[in-house]
């Protein structure tokens, strides 16, 4: 709901210079906090992890209407990306929990599915509130928003067996807890391919304007869409074809859209561009956390969890800082922008290529138990 509309509030405030840093500095806490939250999920439980990261999201959207200068606002943008730092980790631990192993692609799929039909809706709702009732309302209903997803966990029950109570030692970061080596290769895809994404998100609005494309929201809309339609497809493609085979495909898509983008001038170029990067977008996301799930030791899930979410915000964040320093408010920069989001998408691609030792996709099992199911399959793995 927010993304579309806050380069333009920013420049209200006198801030225009310092759009990148909108994604970029919600990107840093968020990566920051994940080995809290990964920690926290493993030792406390996925359900209080969920429960601080959306209290954040609620509390940081009544704010905004508050801060009136631009460095009020990137403050706000800093301590909101802990809501992104939590919540996640907790899901997604919580979701690899009561899943049988040889269906993970697929539930992450679905799970994928879920937040892509609030970021196909989000950018379309909070242009037309922000149209119609002004900008404070959208943040309100964005805080609405995060009320209900708190209600939502209160009726949850907890998955983590072993749990411990909240203590300071729980916050206390080792140097094990910042990394699983275990997710590594998935890890550095991650970060190569999420730099598009923050480069989009950050340039898009702009390049719309450039071109005639009045509503911002539109062209996320197309890129959320086609991310929603194909996301089931790829969990279950990961799953019987193996993670790595469907990655090749996804990162090669990611090139041709983004060199697509890179040469757009017309309206229609840019929705073909970002609906084919949509798509990539789509199939990459779960196929990379079914595989760090994959690839996780079964007491550590949320460590391998946050690894990945780290390099994810980590890619994001370079790519929004990176883009939005590259773009420089010239639109003659659009073009080596997004082809730099291409190079990188494509080495993604050639390291998954060259990969000595691919790993094939859990075969299925007979399950009694989904836990032991879970087990049995990291302990093949």
């Amino acid at each position: 709901m927010l993304i579309p509309e806050l380069p333009a509030y920013l420049s209200s405030l006198g801030g225009a210079e310092y759009k990148g840093l909108i994604i970029s500095l919600f990107t840093i806490t968020a990566m920051v906090s994940r080995p809290f939250s990964g920690k926290m999920a493993d030792k406390v439980g996925r359900i209080p992890v969920m429960v601080i990261g959306t209290s954040v999201c609620f509390i940081s959207s009544l704010l905004y209407p508050v801060v009136s200068s631009v460095a009020g606002f990137l403050l706000l943008r800093l301590v909101h990306g802990f809501s992104t730092g939590f919540t996640p980790t907790g899901l997604t631990a919580y979701l690899s929990d009561i899943i049988p192993a040889q269906k993970r692609g697929e539930a992450m799929g679905l799970l994928g599915t879920a937040g892509t039909v609030g970021m196909a809706a989000g950018p379309a709702i909070g242009g037309a509130v922000a149209n119609n009732l002004g900008l404070n309302f959208m943040f309100y209903t964005s805080s609405g928003f995060a009320i209900v997803s708190i209600l939502i966990l209160t009726g949850i029950k907890e998955t983590l067996q072993q749990r411990n109570p909240f203590t300071h030692d729980v916050l206390k970061i080792h140097k094990r807890d910042l990394f699983e080596p275990r997710v590594l290769v998935t890890c550095i895809v991650m970060v190569l391919t999420a730099y598009a994404y923050g480069a989009v998100y950050t340039v898009i609005p702009d390049f719309g304007e450039f071109v005639g494309i009045r509503n911002k929201g539109v062209l996320f809309t197309f890129l959320t869409v086609a991310s929603l339609s194909v996301r089931l497809i790829a969990g279950k493609a990961s799953d019987y074809y193996g993670r790595r085979n469907v990655l090749i495909f996804s990162t090669g898509l990611a090139v041709v859209a983004m060199v697509l983008l890179g040469f757009g001038s017309t309206p229609r170029d840019l929705m073909i561009a970002v609906t084919l990067y949509g798509l990539a977008q789509g199939i990459t996301s779960p196929t990379l956390f079914a595989w760090a799930t994959d690839l996780s030791d079964e007491k550590h899930k949320g460590r391998g969890i946050s690894s990945l979410y780290i390099f994810m915000e980590m890619g994001i964040g370079m790519g929004a800082f990176a883009s939005g320093w590259i773009y420089g408010n010239r639109p003659e920069n659009f073009f080596i922008t997004f082809i730099i989001c291409a190079v990188l998408a494509g080495l993604a691609f050639l390291y998954l290529v060259t990969l000595r030792k691919p790993t094939p996709a859990p075969q299925p099992a007979p399950v009694t138990n989904p836990s032991e199911s879970v087990g049995s399959e990291l302990d093949q793995l």
